[in-house]
């Protein structure tokens, strides 16, 4: 069997032939670290750490390089009305960032580069684009040429007349073209800066994702991935960037998840429906929200509501629970019947089932269905009158590789037992006298986390299961 994909650059699935046999190099565009992550920031990182993890699965060795955007406009607007510096502000969002994606079952990229220790590369990048003549400096800005790059408009297949600016693309007169983009900003009074030959400035978005891949992966590599947002102008201009410089094919396959709605409306801060996963992973399993964006295909759009994800976990615990049955009848049945080939080769029919719907785009939705038709199959097991030692072996090593693949637990968060409620509600009441009342919060929020909700009464604290 052979993974296909479907390529943004070519709008339909091909064959995926990686580079070097074996192996493979996939960039992934990170965030923008001014601010806790958004629902909608947290598809990309489930998404394509399943697709890594698939990779793996099925035998590669992959180079994985996810950056950190850490000096931004939007980093130096927080900045400056925290009153702290950039550098402070972005390795607190870095942390938290790393915080909320673990809980989300992703592991670490192989490389977390930061724009602001690759400083080097990004002024190199632009000098050799200048040399070339595909960039010109303008009053201590550096831009871009796009009209010099002729295959502008491949990724997002407009011809360069029809192509809006996006939103990160600033006109203005010191422009030679309003479709050129900067590369280098020339730093405003009080800003973050780095000296560069044009000035003092520091890079613009586009820049950065070009010079941190090449430096990690390459001149070409096999994947480079994001969200739809990003596929015009950011992942565009990184291919005008990157194929201007090298004369090479900037990367092979461009995969780009869908968006995430809130109860069928996009997202927004004016309408009040801007979800945190901070915000989200305290009410719910986070291992809940991961399943969830899988039960998707990872190109299509996604509505979330509470309604939805109760649904979700009401699934999930459907699996999880045939799973713990799976292991119960395992350890306290000593009537164990002889060995079912049938079953046996029932059991490994899910496996083929479950690769045969990943090879094909990565399709997670196909995939959770065979999971949940696994576990329907294990209770009709369960329910019959004899089961096999290796049959409940089988079904129960299936669920455990195949939830590896899709970085989901098969065991829910664990609930506090009530002693050791009764413990942090005396520590509690010991920082309140104390005065200690930051601890005293951490210790509530870390209770509510867990869904224990505290009741402070004349008669003391009382405590609730939420």
């Amino acid at each position: 069997m052979t993974i296909h994909l479907y390529n943004t650059l070519t709008r339909q699935k091909e064959k995926f032939v990686p580079l070097e046999e074996g192996k493979v190099k996939m960039y992934v565009c990170g965030p923008t670290v001014y601010n806790y992550i958004h629902i909608g920031n947290a598809r990309p990182p489930i998404v394509f750490d399943t697709v890594r993890r698939y990779l793996e699965y099925r035998g590669y060795e992959v180079n994985y390089v996810s950056n950190f955007t850490d000096v931004d406009d939007k980093l130096i607007k927080a900045a400056n009305e925290l009153g702290e510096d950039v550098p402070t502000i972005a390795e607190r969002f870095i942390e938290a960032y790393h915080e909320d994606v673990s809980a989300l079952g992703c592991k670490q990229a192989t490389v977390h580069p930061r724009v602001t220790e690759s400083m080097d590369i990004i002024i190199e990048f632009i000098e050799a684009l200048i040399e070339k003549g595909y960039a010109y400096e303008s009053g201590g800005d550096v831009y871009y040429r796009t009209r010099e790059f002729k295959e502008y408009g491949k990724l997002s297949h407009q011809p360069i007349e029809d192509l809006q600016l996006g939103t990160r693309i600033e006109v203005g007169d010191k422009k030679q073209d309003a479709l050129d983009f900067v590369l280098w900003k020339a730093a405003k009074e009080g800003e973050i800066y780095w000296e560069s030959p044009w000035g003092n400035g520091r890079p613009g978005w586009h820049i950065e994702c070009s010079a941190m891949a090449r430096k990690y992966l390459g001149d070409t590599i096999d994947i480079h991935a994001g969200g739809q947002d990003l596929s015009f102008p950011h992942h565009e201009n990184e291919i005008a960037q990157s194929e201007a410089l090298t004369g090479k094919t900037f990367a092979n396959y461009w995969l780009h998840n869908g968006y995430i709605n809130i109860d069928n409306e996009k997202m927004s801060k004016s309408l009040g429906n801007f979800v945190l996963v901070h915000d989200i992973i305290k009410k719910h399993d986070p291992q809940l929200l991961r399943f969830f964006m899988l039960s998707v295909h990872y190109r299509h759009p996604i509505n979330y509501n509470e309604e939805l994800l109760q649904s979700t976990k009401n699934g999930l615990d459907r699996i999880r629970t045939a799973y713990e049955n799976l292991k119960h009848r395992l350890d306290n049945t000593a009537d164990l019947a002889t060995d079912d080939a049938e079953w046996l080769e029932k059991v490994e029919e899910f496996k083929n089932e479950f690769i045969k719907v990943m090879d094909d785009d990565f399709n997670t939705a196909n995939a959770v269905s065979v999971l949940f038709d696994m576990a329907k199959q294990a209770n009709l097991y369960l329910n019959g009158k004899n089961t096999s030692e290796k049959v409940l072996e089988a079904f129960i090593a299936q669920f455990e590789e195949l939830f590896s693949v899709i970085g989901v637990s098969l065991t829910a968060e664990e609930e506090l037992l009530d002693e050791e409620i009764e413990s942090l509600i005396q520590q509690r009441i010991d920082a309140r006298k104390n005065r200690d009342f930051a601890r005293a919060d951490e210790i509530r929020d870390e209770l509510k986390a867990k869904n224990i909700i505290l009741e402070d009464t004349a008669q003391g604290t009382r405590w609730k299961r939420g």
